[in-house]
């Protein structure tokens, strides 16, 4: 599988925890944008993938009519006929009707949803420019337009959050239909303005843990599968796009500050939108040839991220070499005597225990 994946990076307004590259108040350029990201994909015709992901910034922000020349463009470039997936990022203030219709004449398939809070204070405190009552009714809107596939992401740890509003905004999610949750713990990330003005009534790290678990615990009970570290998904309703980035798989980026894995390559365009504007084709600032044993272990770790299917140790030396894997392996074998990961004769997983504490296991399958 390969994945096409074009960043948007205008926003309507920076949120106080985001350290995305995104921009706000540039709209005037949305039009040059899509001309530019059309150049750079004519740069690389000819390839064919099985989904599609519009992120961003905010993507809902290009209305209809842009939006339709844009996934016009991409389809006479690139060989889009096999699509199993293609997503669109929206914000509950910009998901219009006429943009969703316009999406799902596009054969869009799926609607991924800004929520992160359904309380309207904790929006507040996140910088979050819409309601919980826009929220609400963006997913109904999106739900009539047709779109079966429906993702919201929440965020675990807002300002004045508490389980018991974590779990009003789940249930009511979770009762319009949403079949795909991603909940993320929020961090304060150098440079962010919740980082340089700290909320006092942010939760501790033990809190944060703790509404986490219980948000786990109640998406479990209410049919939720946990696929991934911070996925949730009915049976069914996984994100492919993402799976394929958990799987090791091949992924072309577009757009400033997007990333790609090609050919056994990883490269990065610069973060800069108006040099982007000016040479879409000529932005990379970092190339990465991944060496056998470093992209076997990057995989593994990408793999143990995947709570259900794990990491098979015999698979990874099929694709790489047994060579290449024996390092990795006498790591695996260290880390699940220590207990910090589960292995059951023919597959190693991360306990549920270690969830919240998996960044550390990471990092040692990964190190040299």
């Amino acid at each position: 599988m390969k994945g096409l994946y074009i960043h948007v990076p205008f926003c309507a307004r920076k949120c106080a925890y985001c350290d995305f590259y995104s921009l706000a108040g540039r709209s005037e350029l949305k039009e040059t944008y899509i001309d530019a990201v059309l150049r750079e994909a004519n740069a690389c015709a000819g390839q064919s993938f099985q989904t599609l992901y519009l992120g961003g910034g905010t993507p809902s922000l290009l209305g209809a009519n842009l939006l339709k020349r844009l996934v016009t463009g991409l389809k006479g470039t690139f060989d889009l006929s096999g699509l199993e997936e293609a997503t669109i990022e929206v914000n509950p203030d910009s998901a219009t009707q006429d943009f969703l219709e316009t999406a799902r004449q596009a054969t869009l398939t799926r609607v991924s949803i800004g929520v992160q809070s359904l309380v309207d204070y904790e929006l507040k405190g996140a910088g979050r420019i819409h309601t919980a009552a826009q929220a609400i009714q963006a997913i109904k809107r999106v739900k009539e337009t047709g779109f079966e596939a429906i993702s919201a992401d929440l965020i675990a740890g807002l300002p004045g959050q508490n389980w018991s509003t974590l779990k009003k905004s789940l249930e009511v999610m979770v009762g319009l239909g949403v079949g795909h949750i991603s909940l993320y713990c929020l961090s304060l990330e150098e440079g962010t303005l919740m980082a340089l003005d700290q909320p006092t009534d942010l939760p501790s790290e033990d809190e944060q843990t703790e509404v986490f678990e219980q948000a786990r615990v109640y998406l479990k009970q209410s049919g939720f599968v946990h696929y991934e570290i911070s996925n949730f998904a009915l049976p069914g309703q996984e994100c492919r796009h993402n799976l394929n980035y958990w799987h090791g798989g091949e992924y072309l980026g577009l757009g400033p500050a997007a990333s790609s894995h090609l050919n056994g390559r990883r490269y990065k365009n610069r973060a800069d939108l108006d040099a982007y504007l000016e040479n879409p084709t000529r932005q990379i600032e970092s190339v990465e040839k991944l060496h056998p044993e470093a992209k076997a272990a990057e995989e593994a770790m990408l793999r143990l991220r995947l709570l259900n299917e794990g990491l098979r140790i015999d698979e990874l030396a099929v694709k790489f070499g047994s060579n290449s894997v024996a390092a990795l392996k006498k790591r695996l074998e260290r880390l699940a005597a220590k207990g910090m990961l589960d292995y059951d004769g023919s597959k190693y997983t991360v306990p549920s225990s270690r969830i919240m504490t998996s960044n550390p296991i990471f990092a040692e399958v990964v190190s040299d």
